[in-house]
């Protein structure tokens, strides 16, 4: 008896009929509806900003959290953000990190932009 487990759909990963299959829900992967984006996350309507430095050896990040936007419109504010603060920063699980210490600019840019914002943190 072999000891590797197989996934309990048989891992069916290509067809000659279809190409290549999702391994997830066996649908090719043109009609795939497991990987697609996730709906915009539930928030409570108050974007938070705060100061993190928490491992990342002393340097400041500004975290942005709460904005309910969907990831490419979540993308496209952290676009604007960071050249706004002149910084590099990521979008990653609906939070999005700002090189530096931009509090100030970055709660008066979504306060213009009609979001309610809090600082939060010390």
């Amino acid at each position: 008896m072999s000891s590797r487990k197989h996934p309990a759909n048989g891992g069916l990963v290509y067809s000659t009929e279809f190409g290549r299959m999702c391994p997830a829900c066996r649908k090719p992967v043109a009609e795939c509806r497991c990987k697609k984006d996730p709906p915009a996350p539930k928030s409570d309507g108050i974007v938070r900003v705060r100061l993190e430095t928490k491992g990342r050896k002393g340097k400041g990040v500004t975290v942005i959290t709460g904005v309910p936007l969907d990831a490419t419109a979540l993308e496209n504010l952290g676009k604007q953000l960071k050249q706004r603060c002149g910084s590099g920063g990521t979008v990653k699980d609906g939070v999005i990190e700002i090189q530096g210490d931009h509090r100030e600019r970055v709660v008066e840019d979504l306060s213009k932009q009609g979001w309610t914002v809090k600082r939060s943190g010390g």
